[in-house]
C-alpha cells in the first residue's frame, strides 16, 4: 500500500474507529501533526534543522498539497524555530487532513445536530485497510524487535511526544515490551543498528529534525498531570 503523509498516519491512529471520535490530549494531536507534516519534508530533503531554526534547503514540491503549501510558505518567509512552526501550522490543520482523508474514502463525515442547533462532526473509518498497515507497520517494529525504518521511527518518536501510547491498542502482555521499544526509538537507539551512529539506517539530518520538534512537542505540552 502506498504511504500516506505522516499527519494522516498519527490522525488514524487517534480516532476510534467506530465512534469517529478523536482519543487521547487533542492539542497533543494538533501538535504531532504540524510536526509530522515537517518531518514528511525532511523526509523527502526539502528541510533542515540549521543553528536552531528549520529552513527550507530545497523548495521542491513533494506532491502532497498540505506539505507543498508549507513549504513554499517556508521558502518566502523568515527561518522559524520548531516551537514555531508547530504554533503556525496546528491551526486548522486537523480540518484540512480529515477533509483530504474524506475525499479519498479512509473515513466518512457523520454530522450530526445535537440540541436542534449544535452540529458535531464524527469520522469513523471508511477503509480500514490504512490503518491496519500503520498499526502492523508499528508492532513489528515494538514487539519483534526488528529495525525501524526512517518513516516508522519518526512515526513512534512522535506518538511518544504526543502521549498517544495508549492509542496503540497492543495486547496487554506486549504492552511492557512496546513501551521500552518506544522509548528506545524516542531517545535515538532504535535508529542504530548495533548502536552504532554510523550505521544508523536515520539520516542524521532527518534524525535532528524529529528531536528538536519532539523537543517543541513536549515543552508545548508541560509536564504530564498526575494519574
Amino acid at each position: 500500500m502506498t504511504s500516506m503523509p505522516l499527519a494522516e498516519e498519527l490522525l488514524l491512529l487517534a480516532y476510534d474507529d467506530q465512534t469517529g471520535k478523536a482519543t487521547g490530549s487533542r492539542i497533543g494531536l494538533d501538535l504531532g501533526m504540524a510536526a509530522a507534516v515537517l518531518v514528511d519534508l525532511a523526509l523527502a530533503g526539502r528541510i533542515a534543522y540549521v543553528d536552531g531554526y528549520l529552513k527550507v534547503i530545497d523548495p521542491s514540491p513533494i506532491g502532497d498539497t498540505i506539505a507543498d503549501a508549507v513549504l513554499a510558505k517556508a521558502a518566502d518567509d523568515e527561518p522559524h524555530t520548531p516551537a514555531q512552526w508547530l504554533q503556525r501550522l496546528r491551526h486548522r490543520l486537523r480540518t484540512r487532513v480529515l477533509e483530504d482523508l474524506v475525499a479519498r474514502g479512509v473515513v466518512q463525515d457523520v454530522d450530526e445536530t445535537q440540541m436542534g442547533v449544535i452540529h458535531v462532526h464524527r469520522y469513523p473509518t471508511t477503509d480500514p485497510a490504512f490503518e491496519a498497515e500503520i498499526r502492523k507497520r508499528l508492532a513489528d517494529a515494538l514487539t519483534t524487535g526488528a529495525l525501524c525504518d526512517e518513516r516508522t521511527a519518526a512515526l513512534a518518536t512522535l506518538l511518544v511526544s504526543c502521549r498517544m501510547e495508549p492509542a496503540l491498542r497492543l495486547p496487554a502482555d506486549e504492552v511492557a515490551r512496546a513501551h521500552e521499544r518506544l522509548e528506545q526509538i524516542a531517545s535515538g537507539a532504535g535508529f542504530m543498528a548495533g548502536g552504532n551512529l554510523e550505521d544508523s539506517i536515520v539520516r542524521p539530518s532527518v534524525a535532528l529534525v524529529v528531536a528538536t520538534l519532539s523537543k517543541a512537542i513536549t515543552a508545548a505540552l508541560g509536564a504530564p498531570k498526575p494519574a
